[in-house]
C-alpha cells in the first residue's frame, strides 16, 4: 500500500510553505470553497495525497518548520 501524506493539525503553524513548495498535493484550508485570499485560510490539508511524487512531497515535508507533515502507510 503506499504512504499517504498527513498533516497534524494541531502543530500546522499555517506558514504555507507545503502550499508553495508542492500545490498538486497542499492547499490552505478554505481554498476549497472558493475563497482564495492569498493568506490567512488557518492550516494546511491534504487534498491531493497521489498529487505529485513522494521526493516533492518529502520536499514540502523537509522544509516544514513546524515538522508536522508526515506519511501514513
Amino acid at each position: 500500500m503506499a504512504r499517504v501524506p498527513v498533516v497534524d493539525q494541531e502543530c500546522c503553524i499555517g506558514c504555507e510553505v507545503c502550499t508553495q513548495t508542492c500545490p498538486e498535493v497542499f492547499r490552505m484550508e478554505g481554498e476549497e470553497e472558493g475563497h482564495d485570499d492569498g493568506h490567512d485560510h488557518g492550516k494546511a490539508e491534504v487534498y491531493n495525497p497521489t498529487g505529485a511524487a513522494d521526493d516533492k512531497i518529502e520536499q514540502a515535508m523537509d522544509n516544514c518548520p513546524a515538522a508536522c507533515i508526515y506519511w501514513d502507510s
